[in-house]
């Protein structure tokens, strides 16, 4: 057990330890980071949300559920702004409405 904590702690460390090897203290990023941090979150989104509804069809008992979900989850969004409570939101209503069937 202990050799796990140590491995997870080491890892944890490197990660948030890494970028101030790259980087250093600089107040700028370089410009190819930025973009990255720009459009990256928001295609990881979209390739989880195509992966997601991939398996669905058309007529499928749970279409209607998805689309749902998605859109609440959009919706939200594009009101609030907050991925978080997006998120929740969004998969709290596709649940519901599995439920609810």
């Amino acid at each position: 057990m202990l050799k796990v904590l140590l491995v997870s702690f080491i890892i944890t460390f490197g990660l948030r330890a890494v970028p101030y090897l790259f980087f250093g203290r600089r107040a700028e990023l370089p410009t190819w980071l930025e973009y990255l941090g720009h459009y990256l979150p928001p295609a990881i989104m979209a390739s989880l949300v195509i992966y997601a509804v991939k398996e669905v069809f058309l007529f499928d008992t749970t279409f209607g559920a998805m689309i749902t979900g998605v859109g609440a989850t959009v919706g939200i969004h594009l009101f609030k702004r907050n991925t978080a409570l997006s998120i929740i939101i969004g998969t709290a209503v596709y649940m519901l409405l599995l439920r609810l069937q």
